[in-house]
């Protein structure tokens, strides 16, 4: 099998590839962690990967001037994206994509934090999350971006209609986390337990649907991986 290139630009180092990992490496990808916080960004060449992943994080596109690395990051991906390199960003991840191809992040309605499935949009082409028609998945945000021009909206919830976007069969943008692993949540919980308190959500019930929901994300989810990574071009 001929190898490839994934490289995965982390935030916070428990929200990793998770369930995504085994897929990849099944597909032949040999992977790349890229920690912002110990490497330059700004040194990275935005075409050598086959894959560039963006993961999610605990920071937003519009504290740029408070954390400059996201600069280099939309910057990084413009010119991927221009290239129509495969990319794919996750949560935090697909704001910076959005930014990236110009259209506007800016916070939500409210936070969505929790365990609920999607709502799949009706696309002219096969939708590439379908495989996710009825699995609840992670969501954990509280910014949203509007749909970036040439991109199809493909999935949407209640409290964000901008879930997830692709554009043709090498870009795609995930609001939630589908990647996420059950036996691993507890990092989660204890790296956000500020956050949660703030916004009055219990990390009780949150794991409790995790233990609930986890297990058929993680199955669902890797099989949407595997299925996307064999569509590229």
């Amino acid at each position: 099998m001929t190898k490839r290139s994934v490289q995965a630009i982390r935030h916070i180092g428990f929200e990793d590839l998770g369930s995504f990992q085994a897929p990849l490496r099944e597909a032949g990808y040999e992977i790349e962690y890229v920690d912002v916080a110990e490497q330059e960004v700004r040194n990275l060449d935005p075409l050598a990967a086959d894959l560039l992943v963006v993961l999610g994080g605990p920071i937003g596109v519009n504290d740029h001037q408070a954390y400059p690395v996201i600069t280099e990051e939309i910057e990084l991906l413009r010119a991927r994206l221009a290239a129509d390199r495969p990319t794919l960003g996750i949560c935090f991840g697909a704001q910076v994509m959005a930014a990236a191809l110009g259209a506007r992040v800016y916070p939500g309605s409210a936070k969505e934090i929790g365990w609920s499935p999607l709502e799949l949009a009706a696309t002219a082409a096969p939708n590439p999350l379908a495989g996710l028609k009825n699995v609840p998945v992670l969501h954990w945000h509280g910014d949203t971006s509007h749909l970036p021009d040439g991109c199809v909206l493909i999935a949407s919830t209640p409290i964000c209609r901008n879930q997830a976007f692709s554009r043709g069969p090498n870009i795609l943008g995930l609001q939630f986390h589908p990647e996420a692993l059950a036996a691993r949540f507890e990092h989660w919980l204890l790296g956000h337990a500020s956050e949660l308190a703030t916004a009055g959500i219990s990390p009780v019930a949150l794991r409790r649907d995790s233990e609930l929901n986890g297990k058929m994300l993680e199955e669902a989810g890797t099989r949407l991986l595997a299925e996307w990574l064999a569509r590229l071009t």
